[in-house]
């Protein structure tokens, strides 16, 4: 148990330090390129940070642990949205770039429409789900980075990190040198939450935690670190709309890639091992709450183009009250 706890605390050492490589990479080229924080964060910065709840899901889902998959799919996206969302606008309000955030929005409810609507109907996930998942993926990097290309003046003048002459320009490191930074910082983040996910998992099967908790709870909450540490890190050199973005693009691609590359991998039902009030708290519980805190963190900040502190601490009370759940309820 001393060296999983050693490990487990060296992952999460890697995950730090591959957090500030990754986002000083991805801010450098959001800059070189004039491409709002939101936008990059939304696609570039949340492929790295979603490749954890990848690895792992796949790997669960080959391993016939259909429960650890789905859990980690579905718990990421409510603990990024309900606890590292939450932490970033409860510490740093703000306004948005409320274009930049319409297309992965909509891609998001799109793609938890058609999960929702399989896992009611259907209570088993398909290959020919995944193969669709990963369609509504690839459409979706298509679109953005058709939007990337575009020379609107409204990205350029969402972009208040610049400064107003070219001196800010002149210290740009070179493109290379930023692409080296975001490879190498998705690499160490990867390493990291292994490292985290796998040792975490030891811990809280010494515990005697049920497997479904585990996905829901530590599974997500490891894979979602990098998401955590990328917050906090773009948080602490301002570019808060970079966080944002990490977050909602990581709440897409955890449906349609994480959940998409497990179910293609290998298909599985819908866990049905846990209830609450006599029924599957899949059902009652998880996507219910999953829509929920998504539609808090995201309509009205589309409407009133700006978050506000409430909407930070609504977030970390439904999460306070979703763990506790799981752990008394379960």
């Amino acid at each position: 148990m001393y060296n999983t706890i050693l490990l487990f605390i060296f992952g999460l050492l890697l995950l730090i330090k591959g957090g500030d490589w990754f986002v000083d990479g991805a801010t450098a080229i959001a800059k070189r390129f004039k491409i709002p924080d939101l936008l990059i964060g939304a696609t570039v910065v949340s492929i790295g940070t979603t490749l954890p709840e990848v690895m792992v899901s796949g790997m669960a889902a080959l391993e016939g642990s259909g429960s650890i998959a789905y859990g980690n799919a579905i718990g990421s996206i409510i603990c990024n949205t309900a606890l590292i969302a939450a932490i970033t606008i409860a510490v740093a309000p703000g306004a948005i770039h409320r274009r930049s955030l319409r297309m992965p929005v909509t891609f998001f409810f799109t793609a938890a429409a058609f999960y929702v609507t399989i896992s009611y109907t259907t209570g088993y996930f398909y290959r020919w789900v995944g193969i669709a998942l990963l369609g509504i993926f690839v459409v979706y990097m298509i679109l953005s980075i058709l939007q990337m290309r575009k020379k609107e003046p409204e990205f350029e003048v969402d972009l208040d990190y610049l400064d107003d002459d070219q001196d800010g320009i002149d210290e740009i490191p070179p493109l290379w040198k930023s692409i080296l930074m975001l490879v190498i910082g998705a690499a160490v983040i990867a390493v990291g939450a292994d490292l985290l996910v796998d040792n975490g998992i030891l811990i809280a099967q010494a515990l005697g935690v049920p497997e479904t908790v585990i996905g829901l709870t530590f599974v997500s909450l490891g894979t979602s670190l990098p998401e955590l540490v990328t917050a906090i890190t773009a948080l602490l050199k301002k570019h808060g709309s970079l966080s944002l973005g990490n977050v909602i693009g990581a709440n897409l691609f955890n449906l349609i890639l994480v959940s998409g590359v497990s179910v293609t991998l290998s298909p599985f039902p819908v866990p049905q091992a846990a209830q609450l009030f006599g029924q599957n708290a899949s059902l009652v519980l998880d996507l219910p709450l999953m829509l929920g805190v998504m539609l808090i963190l995201t309509v009205p900040a589309l409407i009133r183009g700006k978050l506000a502190r409430w909407q930070g601490i609504s977030l970390l009370a439904v999460y306070a009250a979703f763990c506790t759940v799981q752990f008394v309820a379960f």
